[in-house]
């Protein structure tokens, strides 16, 4: 824990609709209330963070962290077409505002998978305009609070509908998925209603050149405002390792989900890289997890070293520096968060002495929260929250995280 450099950015990560509920203009809100809808639940008031913002903050702070990632949510501050909300940008000002007054560097998420309803309605990044309308967006951010800002993440995860082909999903989710956005169309109105979080394969291609472009656009729109803020996007990586025979799988899916972003990235400041889990391929591929070892929520054996494995190749391929934006495990077993973290965080300074440009560390997640399809089912916070009164309550994990970035920041 002594071997980060001194400037390391300690954090948290959270994410606009999974955390400040009511998000009543977005697209993803939209496709949790049509029927049928591949959502397990709807999000509803969610962690009710837009009301208690300063309530998480403080518990970032309290955590000895010095950076908080959090995303501003493009469906509130331009909730109708061309319209915006100066009350949404205020609100998010005082955001960041309270982040610096807290010794928190914030790291500013422009897309983390929510887009308005009227974007979604346009076929969102399926519609020609799509960059352009981002770009828009991330000026009128830029104006109000972009001299502010840390760090700047255009998308997260644009790579996850291709992950998810590789995570044995039944049949029935792809199913649910297209009723849902059929369902949506119909309910919206148009020929074609899309949204980053819910995919169809048959989309995927234009889906990664419309976000391809919209991530050229919101650098030129943040390069034309603040030309030394480093902009980067975030990727959902495993750690995919092979064993004799598995490389061609293993290369083969690194080929399909990662490496079109990675190379992308090199004309980027950093790559964001969110790792949860070490899969295992062989000759048959997938490799089934040996007995008796303990597993995460998605079925694979926790491993603390997935981390520097993922980071490892990130930078392998992508030649920038590493901001782990996510990291962390999903489990009911609170036991088995607190003792993931620090070997993790061990195996993230061995990649570091191995001369890897790590710039940060952002846990996921602050507290427990509305995991998309999934609802409120999995567990990955260092905090509990009561659903009927919001009250966070500190897991052990927090303590454990707390202690150790304490003693890599020497305070």
């Amino acid at each position: 824990m002594t071997r980060f450099p001194t400037d390391f950015l300690w954090g948290v990560a959270t994410a606009g609709h999974q955390n400040e509920g009511d998000n009543t203009r977005s697209d993803t809100w939209f496709l949790e209330n049509v029927s049928p809808t591949v959502f397990r639940e709807p999000s509803g008031k969610a962690c009710n963070s837009y009301q208690l913002w300063q309530t998480d903050l403080d518990l970032a702070r309290s955590l000895n962290l010095n950076a908080y990632r959090f995303s501003v949510e493009w469906s509130r501050i331009e909730p109708d077409e061309g319209v915006f909300d100066d009350a949404a940008l205020d609100h998010y000002e005082q955001v960041v505002d309270g982040c610096l007054d807290r010794g928190l560097a914030p790291i500013v998420t422009f897309s983390h998978f929510t887009s308005p309803h009227w974007f979604a309605a346009r076929a969102a990044w399926l519609d020609e305009a799509a960059p352009e309308l981002f770009a828009r967006f991330i000026g009128a951010v830029m104006d109000r609070f972009g001299d502010r800002i840390a760090y700047a993440v255009t998308f997260n995860e644009p790579d996850l509908p291709q992950m998810l082909t590789w995570a044995g999903l039944p049949p029935i989710v792809a199913d649910l998925e297209r009723q849902t956005l059929d369902a949506a169309s119909r309910a919206a109105g148009v020929a074609r209603y899309r949204a980053s979080n819910v995919m169809t394969e048959d989309d995927f291609p234009g889906m990664r050149a419309g976000m391809t472009a919209a991530h050229a656009a919101a650098k030129a729109a943040i390069a034309a405002r603040r030309p030394d803020l480093p902009v980067g996007l975030s990727l959902a990586m495993c750690d995919d390792v092979a064993l004799p025979g598995g490389e061609t799988v293993r290369d083969r899916k690194r080929a399909e989900v990662y490496d079109y972003w990675l190379e992308l990235a090199r004309g980027d400041d950093f790559i964001g890289v969110q790792n949860y889990e070490r899969l295992t391929y062989g000759p048959d591929g997938l490799v089934a997890p040996p007995a008796g070892a303990v597993l995460n929520g998605m079925g694979s054996p926790v491993d603390p070293d997935s981390l520097r494995g993922a980071v490892e190749y990130a930078h392998q391929v992508s030649g920038v520096p590493v901001l782990v934006t996510e990291h962390g495990v999903s489990t009911p077993d609170d036991a088995v968060r607190a003792a993931f973290i620090e070997p993790s965080l061990r195996g993230l300074s061995d990649a570091i002495a191995a001369g890897v440009p790590v710039l940060g560390y952002c846990h996921w997640t602050l507290m427990d929260n509305f995991e998309w399809i999934f609802g409120y089912g999995p567990k990955l916070g260092l905090h509990e929250v009561d659903r009927t009164t919001f009250v966070r309550t500190p897991k052990p994990s927090a303590a454990v995280f707390a202690g150790l970035v304490r003693s890599a920041r020497g305070s």
